[in-house]
């Protein structure tokens, strides 16, 4: 992710709608993001849409390797039980039939 440069990318909403193609264009070629302020003060986070895609590919990757990272220390710590005895017990809880093996 391109991080934000306060010295450029941090303009005026007013200053954006005078300027939009040009600073579309600079989002675009930068790929970071840029702040919008109103009466000084940051009111929106804006961004163009394939780096916007990019952020959102990655947080799942993050959230993908925290969900994985529990998973492997719920096996360490023994909370867990085999495949086999879930299922069984799934099977009486909603009481699914058992099916003839072939």
């Amino acid at each position: 992710m391109i991080p934000l440069n306060v010295t450029r990318d941090i303009r005026s909403l007013t200053e954006f709608k005078r300027n939009t193609n040009e600073l579309g264009e600079e989002l675009a070629t930068t790929g970071g993001p840029m702040v919008l302020t109103v009466n000084g003060k940051a009111k929106f986070v804006i961004q163009d849409a394939e780096s916007y895609q990019k952020l959102l590919d990655e947080l799942d990757l993050a959230q993908s390797v925290v969900s994985i990272r529990d998973s492997l220390a719920d096996i360490d710590a023994g909370h867990v039980k085999p495949a086999r005895q879930m299922l069984e017990q799934m099977r009486k809880k909603f009481k699914i039939p058992v099916r003839a093996r072939k």
